[in-house]
């Protein structure tokens, strides 16, 4: 399979030859899913917390004698059938939300997405963005050169490429990553996808 290479005016300079195996595949719908509810439940800070009835507040004395009143018997305002009381069997933060996917799965789930990104024809080649330093104007002018200045945009490049990063994380709907952070939620959570030719290589070279 061919992609298109552009420059930073958004001027077709090439065409390189990509692995059908990591963009031409079928997409595989059910991979990408528990890939994706995988990497959303290890993003869950577990900070809930309920207090049982050893923690809540009061509650020391019995609230009246053991026989004799009529009443039932109570050993603590704070047990949970009291209103203030404590929680059975609530939250915690030891509570694990961890899911489990085999790393072929994984592997399957961000090729599937990224031959998508192919399919809808939602994918862009950069040789190099021609910014050498740090410069949110100069990082605008190129994306308006390719004209995705106004889309929920993915940009992928290489490390220590420290000077597109600066460029581009004030810029709103635009999120970019290392070629080794790719991830199936980002990849999916994006309307384009940009990629520069060293991160193409790079891709493929942990995915092939």
């Amino acid at each position: 399979m061919k992609l298109q290479v552009l420059d930073a005016k958004g001027t077709s300079v090439k065409e390189i030859i990509v692995n059908d195996a990591i963009w031409g595949i079928a997409p595989h719908q059910q991979s990408m899913f528990d890939a994706v509810i995988a990497q959303q439940a290890a993003m869950r800070q577990d900070t809930h917390k309920t207090k049982t009835r050893t923690e809540v507040s009061g509650g020391g004395r019995k609230p009246w004698r053991q026989k004799g009143t009529g009443r039932a018997r109570q050993g603590s305002i704070r047990a949970p059938q009291w209103k203030g009381g404590g929680i059975v069997f609530g939250p915690t933060p030891e509570k694990n939300y961890l899911k489990h996917v085999n790393k072929k799965v994984r592997k399957l789930a961000i090729k599937s997405a990224l031959s998508l990104k192919v399919q809808d024809k939602n994918i862009m080649v950069i040789d190099q963005f021609g910014i050498y330093k740090p410069s949110t104007k100069a990082m605008v002018e190129v994306l308006n050169n390719l004209k995705i200045n106004n889309e929920k945009l993915l940009i992928i490049t290489t490390e220590g490429d420290e000077i597109n990063f600066k460029s581009s994380r004030n810029i709103k709907k635009i999120n970019i990553i290392k070629s080794t952070g790719i991830n199936i939620y980002d990849l999916l959570n994006s309307n384009k996808l940009l990629v520069t030719e060293e991160a193409i290589k790079a891709i493929e070279e942990v995915y092939a």
